[in-house]
Order: structure tokens, then C-alpha cells, then sequence
């Protein structure tokens, strides 16, 4: 979420800048439950500010995270509504009157939005109203891409069982052919589907029929189901899934499997 929440906050304080006239407008990311990091800004400033690790419960940003709520203060640098430890930061980038909101994603601050002026003035209502509005923004953009990603993690994993379903079923078509030719090619196909540099990084090698019993294991076929796939006995099934473990060092079936995953020996 990292990346996607800097840019949704970029963009934010930009259009903050933009629509409520206010000459700064900054922000940054809650890092864990102790600080806010200050990265973010829009509008002229002299850097003062720029990567200032902000403690939870002070100054404004951090005052904002602890209550998770907005909030104003016309002059920062005398308002007894926060602690002062960031005065002298503050006061080098000329900063007086101020207004920050959290962006809250799971019910957590996850960001802090700043819009600032360089007069003690009260923060105007416009502008509470856009640090409000693109708050929410945000939030908005941060769940709409965490729906994207897992919607890819989803057609990706049915990707993966739909080519292991596929392999599985030109391994049987292999080792049941009576034609010599097709068998070879089916295995021919099966190893370019299985080529994997991890292969070749200390993983033991499988015999075809291990690779075959393992292939249909990993669609969660039990071993009676296997032997009839392949047209073998329980006992030998047993048998391969067994030398197939003991090669991988696998406590079952399921860690066999995963293994020979991971080793490139499985699609």
C-alpha cells in the first residue's frame, strides 16, 4: 500500500493547494504506531520540515493521529491545544495558522493532510472543507487499489489452477498413451511448462512417475483416485508419493507438493 498511498497523497496536496489557496499544503505517512514522517509538499518551503519524524500525540500531525479526528489551530506556535515540541521547525518555515485531517483506512490513521497559512488568521471554512473532501479522497483511492490487487491475486491464483489442472491432465494422457511419439512430445510440453531456474538450486531431481503422482496430488486426489488416473495400484502409488516426500523432505503430501513448487518441478 505504500507506494499507492504516497501518490494518492501527492496528488492530494495539490489539489488542496489548488482549491483552497492556502501557500502549503503538506503530509505524510503514519510509520507504525509511533510517527509520523513528514515527505510530502505542495507550495513553497525552505525544508525545514522536510523528513521531520513527528511522535504520535504531538505537535498537530501527531495530536491529529492520536484522536483521529480534524483539527485547527489559528496560531501553532501559541495554541495550548497541542504540545510545542516542533515549534522552532515551525517557526523557521514562518508557519502560524493550521489545519490537518487524517486519512483513516480500517478504522487506522494511515496519513496525515496539512494545509497551512503563514499568518495567524483563522483557517477559513473552505479550506476545512478541502482537507476534509480530499481525506476522504484518499481513502477512497487507498481501498479501491488494495480491490484492484486483490482481485489480480485472485485471477492470478486461478491462473495457476487452471495450468496445474491442465498439467496434471497431460501427465496421465502421457503415461496411459500406447503411442510412443505422443508420450514424447506430451512430456516434451509438460517440462516447458515445469522449466524453472530453481530446478537447478539444490532441489533433487523426480522420476516421471513421481512428477505424475505428485502432478495429480496437487488437485487434491487422494491416492485411490490417483492410481486409477495412471492405471496403477494403490500400493505402488503409495509407493511414488512416498519416494516423492523422502526427495523433498517433505512431512506430507501437501509439503511435497509445495516443494517441488517452489524447486520448478511442479507447475
Amino acid at each position: 500500500m505504500g507506494d499507492a498511498l504516497s501518490g494518492s497523497v501527492v496528488a492530494a496536496l495539490r489539489r488542496i493547494k489548488r482549491d483552497s489557496g492556502v501557500p502549503l499544503a503538506f503530509g505524510g505517512v503514519v510509520l507504525g504506531p509511533r510517527a509520523l514522517r513528514l515527505d510530502h509538499f505542495a507550495g513553497d518551503t525552505v525544508g525545514a520540515l522536510n523528513g521531520v519524524s513527528v511522535d504520535i500525540g504531538h505537535g498537530l500531525g501527531g495530536k491529529v493521529v492520536a484522536v483521529n479526528r480534524p483539527m485547527v489551530v489559528d496560531d501553532y506556535l501559541k495554541t495550548p491545544r497541542i504540545t510545542h515540541r516542533y515549534n522552532t521547525i515551525i517557526a523557521r518555515e514562518g508557519l502560524r495558522a493550521m489545519a490537518a485531517a487524517p486519512v483513516i483506512v480500517d478504522r487506522k490513521p494511515v496519513a496525515v493532510l496539512y494545509g497551512a497559512l503563514r499568518a495567524a488568521d483563522p483557517i477559513g471554512g473552505r479550506t476545512l472543507d478541502v482537507l476534509a473532501m480530499e481525506a476522504r479522497a484518499v481513502e477512497q483511492e487507498i481501498v479501491a487499489a488494495r480491490i484492484r490487487m486483490e482481485a489480480s491475486a485472485d485471477r492470478a491464483d486461478a491462473a495457476g489452477d487452471s495450468v496445474a489442472a491442465a498439467y496434471a491432465r497431460l501427465r496421465v494422457l502421457a503415461a496411459t498413451s500406447d503411442d510412443r511419439r505422443l508420450a514424447e512430445e506430451l512430456d516434451r510440453i509438460t517440462d516447458e511448462l515445469t522449466s524453472n531456474p530453481g530446478s537447478a538450486q539444490g532441489f533433487p531431481s523426480l522420476t516421471s512417475r513421481e512428477q505424475d503422482v505428485l502432478s495429480l496430488a496437487a488437485l487434491g486426489y487422494p491416492n485411490a483416485r490417483i492410481a486409477a488416473e495412471l492405471g496403477i495400484t494403490l500400493e505402488t502409488t503409495k509407493g511414488y508419493v512416498k519416494a516423492a516426500m523422502r526427495k523433498l523432505d517433505a512431512a506430507t503430501r501437501f509439503e511435497a507438493v509445495v516443494t517441488a513448487r517452489r524447486a520448478g518441478l511442479l507447475p
